[in-house]
């Protein structure tokens, strides 16, 4: 396993224009590029991601997609930067393989709802994990989390263009960022699975849809606060997963969906 190489930022030449008029300028700029995730040299998926945390990526996804069920089943993560963007070829053991293998031909030559090549609504959600963790959290802790995420967010701070999830815990705050908000979550899982704390609380800086319940549930995170919306299957899958789901956590108020394991002390 080798070490990430990018900061994830660029500086680009731009041109400001206000009230005073227009200066020339340089802008720090997120950076997005291709990263294709391949197992056992067979390609899997190609996402737009902020080269930066891959390995933590890597491990992440390759857990909240169900394709490993802990990071002791990826014997290898190797980084390659190619033209174009950058490849995480992941080595992982042969029964994870095989079962990689049985899903990707089931859904060969399908055709019907178009997510994932999945031919019904019931192939196309993937069962949630049910959460064993429990906390118990106050509306002010969270609303230091996401002050607290703030101030770490320090690719939002130099470019404007990322989302953030964060593992709030006593005595710690866990960040990863990315242009996607999908990737930064799971850069964070890869993040906690790689000796990372593994009890506290989820924030996102992004609305809650029900691929981020999945993959919170994934992790056993016991309560998920967005800074905006849930959707209605977010909702229900927190529901069934037994978390405490919260949205739009802004300033000094927030809404609680569902109340279940992550217990909000009011």
């Amino acid at each position: 396993m080798t070490d990430d190489f990018r900061t994830g930022h660029l500086p680009f030449s731009a041109r400001r224009v206000d009230a005073q008029g227009a200066k020339d300028t340089r802008e720090m700029v997120a950076e997005e590029v291709p990263v294709a995730l391949s197992y056992n040299d067979v390609s899997h998926a190609v996402m737009m991601a902020t080269p930066r945390d891959l390995e933590d990526f890597a491990i992440g996804f390759s857990l909240s997609e169900g394709i490993v069920e802990h990071s002791g089943e990826i014997r290898e993560i190797e980084q390659r930067c190619e033209v174009g963007g950058v490849t995480l070829a992941l080595r992982v053991i042969e029964r994870r393989m095989a079962a990689l293998r049985e899903r990707r031909r089931a859904l060969t030559g399908r055709t019907g709802c178009g997510l994932c090549g999945a031919e019904s609504l019931q192939q196309a959600i993937r069962p949630v994990a049910r959460v064993t963790a429990s906390i118990r959290v106050t509306p002010a802790m969270i609303h230091e989390g996401f002050a607290e995420l703030d101030r770490q967010q320090t690719l939002n701070r130099a470019t404007g263009a990322v989302h953030a999830a964060a593992l709030i815990g006593e005595g710690f705050v866990l960040v990863r960022e990315d242009v996607g908000r999908h990737n930064a979550l799971d850069k964070l899982i890869g993040a906690m699975e790689r000796g990372g704390p593994r009890e506290g609380f989820l924030l996102v800086t992004s609305r809650a849809s029900y691929e981020m319940v999945h993959k919170a549930a994934s992790a056993n995170v016991a309560l998920m606060a967005a800074i905006s919306a849930p959707t209605s299957l977010a909702i229900e899958l927190a529901g069934q997963a037994g978390i405490t789901l919260i949205g739009f956590a802004r300033g000094d108020s927030l809404t609680v969906y569902t109340q279940a394991r992550g217990v909000l002390q009011v």
